[in-house]
């Protein structure tokens, strides 16, 4: 059987003509379409006086108003909903351990788009029909693991829906079956690595890692891929766009995030003002949909910051516009004595350190008003507090203080890790 490059060569490697006239119907149908099916839609556009009409080509889109998640929680539960509620097959939603939770609706259409998405991105990685893929994601209402499950349907894979947590078993079945591929957060990796590491075992078999939900810096893939023999794919996606996939992923060129652009219209933007940044700027990433029946989004404010790497073909083949990783978050950036930094740089900064491990906790202590930084980070014997230190005052341009803990000692997680804890020493 000859092997694929390719999941949907056509969409994938369409012209830059090809790729604006997709574009340009796409964006007309679901101004169309929301304006017709729901009232939250109508009045958005009403604001800005758009009708559906007015929208002849793609620089048209700068008219339209922006969506952000304050829309998704203000209309919580399915107040967008576009479909009639008997069409809905499935939904989703984010953990809601900011506010409301935001809700993300699917019909049969919707699943196929989100399938056909996270297929692209599996074949990209290198996988093929009949090769075994491990989800380690949780299968609930966050997204991540039935959207791996759909796109290996798709593709043809060997599906391993183990889910999350239970370390050991998860190891276990990547050795019993083969499993030539791996969907999880790239900070679960390092307990696999750990256990792995403890036991003295490997995993000949496995191949390929794909990475989402949280960002990573380059000096940790590459760990990560030394350690497991393995290349680190970063995935892309959120639940207002559908889930993960949808949006992209990096290929073996490492040359950005491949942006599925016939299916999604892109923009990035001052965070402040809101207006286009040239190419090679880096600010907010804005996305449209264009294909998505339930809950479209139109310019929907993500809050990632990123540039524009490429609108030219890349070196696999593909077309499509391509994003550079993740930088942060507008509202991750840490304001630390008057330096601005992301929890991403820090990451960057401890795992060039010969020695130190990828468990790290970023503490900010609030003094009457006053605040300081405090890195706790696992390293082994012969790292010090004064070469952490040292190498953050030379990266981030300040000293935290800190200290430095024993392999295993931090607390772990089963999932996304969280890296950045605020204390109140006030009183």
């Amino acid at each position: 059987m000859n092997r694929l490059r390719y999941w949907n060569e056509r969409a994938e490697t369409l012209s830059r003509d090809e790729l604006a006239a997709v574009q340009l119907k796409g964006l007309q149908w679901t101004v169309k379409h929301v304006w017709a099916n729901n009232e939250f839609y109508r009045r958005k556009l009403a604001e800005v006086s758009v009708e559906p009409g007015d929208i002849r080509s793609l620089d048209d889109i700068h008219e339209l108003p922006f969506l952000t998640k304050d829309d998704f929680r203000d209309q919580y539960p399915l107040n967008m909903l576009c479909m009639p509620r008997g069409s809905v097959r499935e939904m989703h939603m984010s953990s809601g351990s900011t506010g409301t939770p935001v809700v993300m609706a699917y019909t049969e259409a919707d699943l196929t788009q989100w399938a056909e998405c996270m297929a692209r991105c599996q074949i990209m990685a290198g996988l093929q029909p009949g090769d075994a893929i491990q989800i380690m994601p949780t299968f609930g209402l966050f997204n991540g693991g039935f959207g791996f499950y759909h796109g290996a349907r798709r593709a043809g894979l060997f599906t391993v829906p183990a889910s999350s947590g239970n370390t050991a078993r998860q190891i276990m079945l990547m050795r019993d079956f083969k499993v030539k591929a791996m969907g999880a957060v790239v900070s679960y990796s390092a307990r696999i690595i750990e256990m792995l590491d403890e036991k003295g075992w490997e995993l000949p078999d496995l191949k390929i890692g794909i990475f989402g939900a949280e960002s990573f810096s380059d000096e940790m893939r590459n760990r990560v891929e030394a350690r497991l023999g393995i290349k680190a794919f970063d995935i892309y996606g959120m639940t207002e766009t559908g889930g993960v996939g949808t949006t992209g992923m990096d290929c073996e060129a490492r040359c950005g995030i491949h942006v599925w652009e016939d299916q999604y219209l892109t923009e990035i933007v001052d965070p402040v003002t809101g207006a286009p940044v040239p190419d090679g700027a880096v600010g907010e990433v804005i996305f449209t949909s264009l294909t998505r029946e339930a809950i479209p989004v139109i310019r929907y404010r993500t809050r990632d910051l990123t540039r524009v790497v490429s609108r030219e073909r890349c070196a696999c083949g593909r077309t499509s516009l391509r994003i550079d990783r993740i930088e942060g978050r507008c509202d991750d950036m840490l304001i630390v004595k008057g330096v601005n930094f992301f929890p991403k740089q820090v990451e960057q900064a401890l795992m060039e350190i010969p020695g130190v491990l990828p468990e790290y906790q970023i503490i900010l202590e609030n003094d009457h008003g006053v605040t300081d930084v405090r890195i706790n980070v696992e390293a082994q014997e012969g790292v010090t507090g004064y070469m952490v230190e040292k190498q953050l005052k030379e990266r981030l341009g300040f000293s935290p203080k800190g200290d430095i803990f024993k392999p295993g000692t931090l607390p772990r997680s089963e999932g996304k890790a969280r890296r950045v804890f605020h204390v109140d020493k006030q009183g």
